[in-house]
């Protein structure tokens, strides 16, 4: 019998770039149809009949996500990483332990702290920032969630440092694993705490939407409970302590700040978005929240899986003093990214109705004409990732900073005139979205492209044209594929749309790929050998002459 220690050790082994991004994208995938199914089972319960009280929920989120993301999310990975992986690329484990428990400790602290302060302060958080638009009673509500909540940025803090050592040395198996956990968490509060809490026939809570709350907590428990089980191994040995003279430890605290302030700025959108949307028709908060959770489903599985998995390695490249294999490597991660999003983004246009009716019991209207708007940033939004990694690879926070200080102000510009000025209610949130993804993206690739010369090389141009033509074929074939199956009033359940959505999509896909060949892409190679292996694989024939002799 296999022990537990051993199947956990099999589990910590280091993986190649392919399989972890394999594996990313799987773990990725299973979180997106947990979260698909966690926000079809809200949105029975409350997005139809209780719009506002839907809204409190979000908003509730928005104060406790914006620290958690400002103090530590993308922010401490791309700066601890890299100078995590010097030390022990140079043999220095010691100086590697000191630097990891000494930034568990202080994110713990900080993130314990805002905690506190959030919810001390959720009223008028609540009333003056994020839900100025929300009535009174919807305004209590987000109050009460947003303090319930405000326990999961200490949770998620000491979970991401973890998962961060272990990203580090190419551990992702467990590391992949959390985020799913975070949404059966949720999941669990939908369907028994919003039931009420019993414990030895004493009701200690009476439900209600509360216990969505709840099960946000559950889940960010459960994600740092399995987080620890991929420190397995590595010989890790933590202290109650913060070692100030560890120079690894004062590095990243030089590397932190731009990216914190980036990442805090950039989710001001996110708070700029949700006061807006508040002021706008009853459920508008939910809705748009909600489109933005369906365009980072393909966002999550490409481009943030694919730039998470080659992170560590484009940091080794330039640790070596290679700039040349880090030309190449980013030109092939940019290559697979925009390979896979073009026909995601052409099946999210054109197909909108059949994937908003997966989160919406038969199907939203509001919400699909935002998702025909925003699902144009899905290409731009995962070719970001990778974009500003090649600068966080060169340990340059800063550019990706400046660069955000700027479409920051555009976005909020934007947002503004649009919905309020124009009068383009929630879409003008969402081409808003859209002109700033396109803008950011291309001022990171102009300045990097003057860095690495020829990263833009004919090659690599006529591969995209190539890839953009193939994707405009494919529109064609997706366009009267939904014409022919179209969503009818007879598609309520899950059941009776996604058949016709699987086979638009099979029928998209199949030729996609049949142009790319045509193309001579090299990115469908593999998948057409692979297709081909499986229809025309010859039966192997036994050799039973010896078996008597």
């Amino acid at each position: 019998m296999i022990s537990f220690r051993t199947t956990i050790s099999k589990l910590n082994k280091k993986l190649p770039l392919q399989l972890a991004a394999a594996l990313l994208a799987g773990s990725s995938l299973l979180a997106s149809l947990l979260g698909i199914f966690r926000d079809r089972l809200f949105n029975s319960l409350y997005y139809i009949t209780y719009p506002t009280g839907a809204d409190a929920y979000t908003v509730a989120f928005t104060i406790p996500d914006f620290m958690f993301i400002i103090l530590v999310s993308g922010a401490l990975s791309v700066s601890f990483i890299p100078v995590f992986n010097q030390r022990l690329t140079s043999g220095n484990k010691k100086s590697a332990w000191e630097l990891s428990t000494s930034i568990i400790n202080l994110m713990a602290l900080a993130t314990l702290v805002t905690s506190i302060l959030i919810i001390i302060f959720a009223d008028p958080l609540v009333r003056y920032v994020v839900g100025p638009g929300l009535d009174e009673s919807s305004r209590s509500l987000a109050v009460s969630m947003m303090r319930v909540i405000a326990v999961s940025p200490f949770l998620f803090a000491v979970a991401t440092v973890i998962t961060s050592m272990q990203q580090a040395v190419g551990r992702f198996a467990f590391f992949a694993l959390a985020p799913a956990l975070y949404n059966v968490g949720i999941i669990i509060g939908l369907l028994f705490f919003t039931n009420g809490i019993k414990i030895f026939g004493w009701q200690v809570f009476d439900g209600g939407i509360m216990g969505v709350a709840l099960g946000v907590v559950l889940g960010a428990m459960l994600q740092l409970v399995v987080s620890t089980f991929g420190l397995f191994g590595m010989g890790f040995t933590y202290t109650f302590r913060i070692y100030w003279k560890n120079k690894g430890f004062r590095q990243v605290l030089r590397l932190l700040p731009p990216r914190s302030l980036d990442q805090g700025i950039d989710y001001v959108n996110s708070i700029v978005e949700t006061n807006i949307a508040s002021r706008l028709l009853a459920g508008s908060v939910r809705a748009y929240q909600q489109v933005q959770s369906l365009t980072y489903v393909p966002i999550n599985l490409i481009g943030v899986a694919i730039s998470t998995a080659a992170f560590p390695r484009m940091t080794e490249r330039m640790a070596e003093g290679r700039p040349d294999l880090f030309k190449s490597e980013l030109q092939q991660v940019l290559r697979v990214i925009i390979w896979l999003t073009l026909p995601v983004t052409v099946l999210a246009i054109l197909g909108r109705g059949y994937i908003v009716n997966f989160i919406v019991n038969g199907g939203d209207p509001y919400m699909a004409n935002i998702l025909a708007v925003l699902a144009i940033s899905i290409i731009f939004r995962s070719v970001y990732f990778i974009s500003a990694r090649s600068f966080y690879a060169q340990q340059d926070t800063r550019t990706p900073l400046y660069i955000s200080l700027f479409t920051i102000a555009l976005n909020i510009t934007l947002a503004v005139w649009f919905t309020l000025g124009l009068r383009m209610g929630v879409q003008g949130l969402a081409w808003a979205a859209v002109i700033v993804s396109i803008i950011e993206v291309s001022v990171l690739f102009t300045i990097m492209s003057r860095r690495i010369k020829g990263l833009f090389d004919a090659p690599f141009i006529h591969a995209i044209g190539r890839m953009a033509s193939a994707a405009g074929f494919t529109a064609i074939v997706t366009y009267a594929s939904v014409a022919v199956l179209p969503l009818s009033s007879t598609d309520q359940r899950l059941f009776d749309s996604a058949p016709k959505f699987i086979l638009i999509t099979a029928i998209s896909f199949t030729v996609y790929l049949l142009f790319c060949h045509i193309f001579k892409l090299k990115e469908v190679r593999p998948v057409i050998s692979r297709i081909q292996k499986i229809l025309f694989k010859r039966p192997e024939i036994k050799d039973e002459s010896n078996k008597h002799s």
